[in-house]
């Protein structure tokens, strides 16, 4: 499918079809094409497309480079994060002139939003490389707000993880389990959202040297401006990376202390009743020589030094703090 802009005024339009608008169309943006319109975006536009296979690659010589006067640069970028099960794909800018192509086969949500503001306020957009800034502009606010989404979501884990918790063991176990699962969603969504701003910020890198030998000066303030948007981004995702790391391994020493808790009541427990055991196992031996199986008060003997064989080690682990 392709989805063709024009300007009108200061603001895109959105038109049908690419061949009664092709000397008037700005931005091109191709989704999952057909090889019938990547011919015609080809003839259109005089240079060739890359292929989904050619847009995987991982070589910077792959995704970043001029060929027939055309820039190409290619980017990761992830789409349906909302649902934390981010769709991580490519996605291709190609500058012509002042016409912009991009080429993808998925929905970052920055397509969707961008041109309906593009449409609707002023945003200088009248050429190429000013809807490509603008457009990069917008994914960088996109992966900032699944960012604090996300930080907001470690704030959230890391009170359930050092809240104590009153219920049984067997909830907490759940409960943990709950948690290491959280931590793991985080991790993954961090780890592409990471992946998504090195690629962007190679990409930023090789838009500004292009950017260098261009007259308007706003557009070259906005690249810098935008390379060090995701510079500092790069190294927020690094900071959750890196606290989610410490919440996994902090929960797995919450886990270890609770395994150690119930080791140790079951631990105590047997001390606790070995002496009671003991003295129930001396007199009930079978010998016929046993002077307190003649005694009257033998019987409640036996249990008074049980009671307190069982008494006297639960004092002593008590004041000494172990219980």
């Amino acid at each position: 499918m392709i989805r063709a802009y024009v300007v009108d005024g200061d603001r895109l339009r959105s038109v049908n079809g690419l061949e009664e608008h092709k000397d008037t169309v700005v931005w091109a943006d191709l989704l999952s094409p057909t090889k019938d319109e990547e011919t015609e975006i080809e003839r259109w536009l005089g240079v060739g497309v890359p292929t989904r296979e050619e847009m995987e690659e991982i070589e910077i010589s792959s995704r970043l480079y001029t060929e027939d006067g055309a820039i190409f640069m290619t980017a990761t970028l992830p789409s349906q994060t909302e649902e934390e099960n981010a769709v991580m794909s490519p996605v291709t800018f190609v500058l012509s002139g002042n016409r912009l192509i991009t080429v993808r086969y998925h929905e970052p949500r920055a397509f969707l939003t961008f041109p309906l503001r593009a449409e609707k306020t002023a945003m200088g957009c009248t050429k190429g490389d000013a809807i490509l800034i603008s457009l990069l502009e917008a994914v960088v606010d996109r992966l900032a707000d699944v960012l604090e989404r996300i930080g907001h979501d470690i704030d959230g884990i890391s009170r359930s993880i050092f809240t104590p918790s009153s219920g049984s063991p067997s909830k907490r176990d759940r409960d943990f389990r709950k948690v290491f699962q959280s931590i793991g969603r985080k991790e993954e969504l961090t780890s592409n959202i990471r992946e998504s701003l090195m690629t962007l910020q190679r990409l930023s890198g090789f838009l500004g040297n292009v950017m260098m030998q261009s007259k308007n000066k706003d557009l070259r303030a906005r690249t810098k401006t935008l390379s060090r948007d995701v510079a500092s981004l790069t190294d927020h995702a690094s900071f959750l990376s890196n606290k989610i790391v410490f919440l996994l391994d902090a929960t797995l020493g919450m886990v270890n202390i609770e395994q150690s808790a119930i080791i140790k009541i079951f631990s105590v427990a047997a001390v606790i009743f070995l002496p009671p055991t003991v003295v129930a196992s001396v007199y009930g031996m079978n010998f016929e020589i046993m002077p307190e199986l003649k005694w009257a008060l033998g019987y409640p003997f036996a249990l008074f030094l049980m009671v307190l064989s069982a008494v006297l080690p639960y004092v002593y682990f008590k004041r000494r703090g172990w219980l």
